[in-house]
């Protein structure tokens, strides 16, 4: 009887591995919210105090935003990287009527880093709320409201050969790779930065517990100039890291000894989400920016050779390479 035993708990095991090898192959569900859920904020740029609603949609929808203070023209605006017109700071989508939404990049990647497909993004005004300056708020969101496998299969922009952007110093590339990873560094002249380089993955709940709280930051000296210029009005210490020469001024410090380069890593994993659907691959930035993200992206779909589009599995979802992230 013990041998028997032992003989079907081996035939049990076999029979599961072979389970776990078959659901690797199998498609992944596109998502969506489980509910609608709503917060209110200020908006870096604009300084105007602005409601944000995320509601669920149907497979296939995308990601939607749509300006609720808008009583005339199209207000829906489609999270796409041919929708954008600015990237100045942040990154700013228009439609063909021209209205406008801006700062999405921090929204963008946390949707990313939950993995959902399909939402309808409510504005009450020009600008996405910043928070605290982070993606953290947004996943708390997105997972209050509970997240819903849809039946559609989720699909996914596989790269097949790498593409490059480069100007100066400053270069931004997508590699074939398996899952999705990112190479970020990042080299400032103030010793509260300094040279800094993240170098992991951006799935499986990386993004969530390594990227996710990294904040937005900026100069001291560049607050007035950035005011002259109508921008950065929302801005403080609640929601940017403020470097003022070798110095942080914000009280409580810094999340993580290199959040700096983290957060660029965090708009990275936003901006490059306009590709209409997950990146399966490896970004790789050196002093880059939104500007760069949008263009590595317009440079990947301008060559028909450089990638295809594929139904996501359980074997896209993983990076080989370890996580690591490193500052020098």
């Amino acid at each position: 009887m013990r041998v028997e035993s032992a003989v079907m708990d081996t035939i049990r095991g076999l029979s599961i591995m072979g389970q776990g090898s078959s659901s690797a192959v199998s498609p992944i569900r596109q998502k969506t919210l489980r509910a609608p859920i709503s917060c209110t904020g200020v908006g870096l740029h604009s300084g105007t105090k602005v409601t944000l609603t995320l509601r669920p949609s149907a497979p296939d929808t995308g990601i939607v935003f749509r300006r609720t203070d808008i009583t005339s023209g199209s207000a829906e605006i489609a999270a796409h990287y041919e929708n954008v017109t600015d990237t100045r700071l942040c990154t700013l989508l228009s439609n063909e009527d021209g209205a406008t939404i801006s700062t999405i990049e921090h929204l963008m990647a946390a949707l990313a880093g939950c993995e959902v497909d399909n939402v309808i993004i409510e504005v009450s005004g020009p600008e996405v709320p910043i928070m605290d300056g982070s993606a953290q708020p947004f996943v708390f969101l997105i997972e209050s409201a509970g997240i819903e496998t849809q039946s559609a299969p989720r699909r996914a922009i596989r790269v097949l050969k790498p593409v490059e952007v480069r100007k100066g110093n400053a270069v931004a590339a997508l590699l074939p790779g398996t899952g999705f990873s990112v190479n970020f560094e990042i080299d400032f002249d103030s010793k509260a930065i300094a040279r800094q380089r993240y170098d992991g993955q951006a799935i499986n709940g990386v993004f969530k517990s390594e990227i996710s709280r990294a904040r937005t930051f900026g100069f001291a000296h560049e607050v007035e100039a950035m005011r002259k210029a109508g921008l950065g009005r929302g801005g403080s210490l609640e929601n940017a890291v403020v470097v003022d020469g070798d110095r942080i001024l914000n009280e409580e410090g810094l999340r993580f000894d290199d959040e700096f380069v983290r957060h660029k890593v965090l708009d990275a994993v936003g901006d490059l989400y306009l590709a209409g659907a997950p990146l399966i691959g490896r970004f790789e930035g050196v002093r880059t920016g939104h500007m760069f993200n949008n263009e590595v992206l317009r440079a990947l779909f301008a060559d028909p050779t450089a990638w295809e589009e594929v139904e996501m599995t359980a074997a896209d979802r993983h990076a080989p390479a370890p996580l690591m992230a490193a500052s020098a």
